[in-house]
C-alpha cells in the first residue's frame, strides 16, 4: 500500500483519487473548494483541511489542478505540502499547464530534494471513472518505475514521453491538434449545410478520406514522415482545392477562418518551389520558415 497525497477534486481528480482509494492505497485528499470536499467524503474518502496536512508522511503527493499557478500555491504556498511532505518524496504533477512553469517546479523540488513527474493525462472524465486514461509522463525511468503501479490504477496507457518536463509538453501539443482540428470540423460540417449536402453523406465521404481518418494514421506515416514527397496529392492541387472552397464559403457565407490560414502556409511551399511535392510538405516548409 502506498501512501498518497491528492490534492484537486475536479471534474478528473475527484475519480481518479477514487480509484487509488479502490486499488487499496491510502489516499488523503485535499481540494480547497468545500463542495469538492464534501463529494470527496461522499465518495469515501479520507480528507485534510490543508496541502500540508494532506501531505504529512505521504510516499506519493499527486496535483490535479487548473494552473501552474495553483500547483505552485498548493506545493510552496502557506501551509502548502512542501511543509510536511518528507524529503525524497515522489511529486506527480497530472494537471494540464504550461510547460516552461512546469521545468521551474521541477527545479525548485529538485533543489528542496524532492523528486517530480509531470503525468497529465488525456481522455474524458469517463476513462477516469474506469481507470483508462492516456498518461503523458516526463521525467527519469527510476522515478516512472516507482509511480508506475499508482498510475497503472488511473490509466491503461502509460507514455514516456522524454525527461521531466516532456508530458506537459506532449499535453499541450496533443490539445493544439484537436482543438484547432475542433475548428475546422465545425466550419466543415456548416459548410456542407450551407451547400446543401445530406449531413450523413458528407459524413460518409469524409470518413473514407484522410480528412476523417486523420493525417497522423494516413498520410504523414506514409509520406513525409518516411522522407518521401513525392507527390501522392500535390501541394499545388491541395491549393486549387482549399481555393475553391474558399471561394464557395464566401459565396455562402460559411465562415472558413482557419481554411484562411492554410492557405498562408501552402502558399508558403509553393513560394519554396514544394508546389509539386506530396501536400505533407507543409511539415518541411514550415519548418523551412520563409
Amino acid at each position: 500500500m502506498t501512501s498518497i497525497a491528492f490534492v484537486g477534486l475536479g471534474v478528473m481528480g475527484l475519480p481518479m483519487a477514487g480509484r487509488l482509494a479502490d486499488a487499496g492505497h491510502r489516499v488523503v485528499a485535499h481540494d480547497r473548494a468545500e463542495q469538492a470536499m464534501a463529494a470527496a467524503r461522499d465518495r469515501g474518502l479520507e480528507t485534510a483541511a490543508s496541502t500540508a496536512e494532506a501531505a504529512r508522511n505521504a510516499d506519493i503527493l499527486i496535483t490535479m489542478l487548473p494552473t501552474g499557478g495553483d500547483v505552485a500555491e498548493a506545493l510552496f504556498g502557506r501551509h502548502g505540502a512542501l511543509e510536511t511532505l518528507p524529503a525524497g518524496a515522489l511529486v506527480i504533477d497530472m494537471s494540464t499547464v504550461q510547460p516552461l512553469e512546469t521545468d521551474e517546479t521541477a527545479a525548485r523540488l529538485r533543489e528542496g530534494g524532492w523528486r517530480f513527474l509531470d503525468a497529465p493525462v488525456g481522455r474524458s472524465s469517463q476513462h477516469a471513472r474506469e481507470g483508462r486514461l492516456l498518461i503523458m509522463a516526463g521525467g527519469g525511468e527510476e522515478d516512472l518505475e516507482k509511480a508506475r503501479p499508482v498510475l497503472s490504477c488511473l490509466g491503461d496507457t502509460i507514455i514516456h514521453c522524454g525527461p521531466v518536463g516532456s508530458g506537459a509538453r506532449a499535453k499541450i501539443v496533443n490539445n493544439y491538434l484537436s482543438i484547432v482540428g475542433n475548428v475546422v470540423t465545425a466550419e466543415t460540417l456548416l459548410l456542407a449545410e450551407r451547400c446543401g449536402l445530406d449531413r450523413e453523406a458528407a459524413l460518409a465521404v469524409m470518413r473514407g478520406t484522410p480528412a476523417g481518418q486523420g493525417h497522423l494514421d494516413t498520410t504523414y506515416p506514409a509520406k513525409v514522415l518516411a522522407g518521401d514527397v513525392a507527390p501522392g496529392f500535390a501541394v499545388d492541387l491541395a491549393h486549387k482545392d482549399l481555393w475553391l472552397a474558399l471561394e464557395l464559403a464566401a459565396r455562402l457565407r460559411s465562415p472558413l477562418a482557419t481554411g484562411v490560414a492554410a492557405k498562408a502556409a501552402y502558399e508558403l511551399a509553393r513560394a519554396q518551389g514544394r508546389g509539386r511535392e506530396d501536400w505533407t510538405t507543409i511539415l518541411n516548409a514550415l519548418a523551412e520558415g520563409p
